[in-house]
């Protein structure tokens, strides 16, 4: 059988640099221990689920092996573009993509994971695999030794009783986990925080889960101020990134006339951010999309956008997810709108905001955050 092509994968429509790539030897050595507890287990791609295969590594190659039939869940939607993209210049078919649910792991015996950051994402992966999966599954999570901690451990044995870390190869590690403990009846997550008058709702891969982060405290904060005296509440408004939706819930309770979209590429934010409306009593109000950059919102709708941009893709710390949001943002203001934006002070944005957006000025500044509000030219 041909070597798999993994280097003709790409990132698209995710940020593509030099430096970052489509794939890691933590997919290579996922393949590998996947095929082996195939053959040793007698097993066909239909008792395989894949969980946070970033670019679509794992199930193409996977797939292109003859393991047909095989479950993916990625969380983000550029993850799942690139997937489809990859797929369909490879020419393989044969897979089929689903959330984090029961259809996702019904019958599954060999589940193989690229360890997320969170571990409260981790927490919920791993009870949803001893919750749905087949009586008898492998769990095989891997990935890269300088990001992997005893937590991550301990995490996976709260739902297994058998946990294995394996020996590191290409600087990358294993860890199998068996023999399903027995799960609690309530679902763990999401789970609930109240703030101040407002009601948070997290899934395990929600940024900050249930908690209120610190820009976005910072950026409300001068929101509350800032639109005060403006002679017009905006009618048009869009939480870019939203994560739990703590940004477009609020507006929408402080400024009931207000029309809100909340977007978000994660899957677990934006199923976070559509319990944070309903537990807050606006989700008639607030519309919630699971899109890349507010890819399928039309051009110029927005009187306002709120950001609070991230500053790392994956485990790597790059500028170019704040930029394609800057972007994004610009294509979605309307001529005259305001992007208002909260992000760490040492990352000094507010040049790249003024190119890309419009005029900007700093609105308030902590030693760790910065709020400005740029114009749409």
């Amino acid at each position: 059988m041909p070597e798999f092509p993994y280097s003709r994968l790409r990132r698209w429509p995710d940020v593509e640099a030099d430096n970052l790539q489509a794939y890691d030897a933590t997919d290579l050595l996922l393949v590998d221990r996947a095929l082996a507890l195939a053959a040793e287990r007698g097993i066909d791609g239909s008792q395989i689920a894949v969980i946070g295969d970033e670019y679509g590594a794992i199930t193409l190659a996977l797939t292109d092996a003859g393991m047909r039939g095989i479950r993916v869940h990625q969380d983000l939607a550029t993850g799942r573009r690139a997937l489809t993209r990859n797929a369909t210049e490879l020419g393989i078919d044969g897979f089929a993509a689903h959330e984090l649910d029961a259809a996702l792991l019904d019958g599954a015996r060999v589940v193989l994971l690229q360890l997320p950051k969170a571990l409260a994402e981790l927490e919920e992966i791993a009870d949803a695999v001893a919750r749905w999966a087949a009586p008898d599954p492998v769990l095989v999570a891997g990935g890269r030794v300088k990001h992997m901690t005893l937590a991550q451990n301990e995490a996976l044995g709260r739902s297994f009783g058998v946990v294995q870390a394996q020996r590191a190869e290409r600087k990358s590690r294993l860890i199998v986990a068996s023999e399903p403990r027995e799960v609690p009846v309530a679902l763990p997550f999401p789970v609930t925080a109240q703030h101040e008058g407002l009601t948070l709702v997290a899934h395990g891969g929600a940024f900050a889960g249930a908690r209120l982060d610190i820009g976005t405290r910072v950026l409300l904060d001068v929101l509350g101020g800032s639109r005060g005296g403006a002679s017009q509440t905006p009618w048009r408004v869009i939480d870019l990134g939203c994560g739990t939706g703590a940004l477009a819930v609020s507006y929408a309770l402080a400024h009931p006339e207000a029309e809100v979209i909340a977007t978000d590429r994660s899957a677990a934010a934006v199923a976070s951010a559509r319990a944070t409306a309903a537990a807050n009593g606006v989700d008639e109000r607030v519309t919630v999309t699971h899109d890349d950059a507010g890819s399928e919102l039309p051009d110029g709708w927005a009187d306002v956008v709120m950001l609070n941009p991230p500053f790392h893709l994956g485990t790597s710390i790059h500028s170019g997810a704040a930029t394609r949001l800057f972007e994004a943002a610009a294509r979605l203001l309307r001529p005259g709108g305001e992007l208002f934006t909260v992000f760490n002070s040492s990352l000094g944005y507010r040049a790249e905001l003024t190119r890309i957006v419009g005029d900007t000025e700093q609105l308030h500044r902590t030693p760790k955050f910065t709020v400005t509000r740029s114009i749409r030219r």
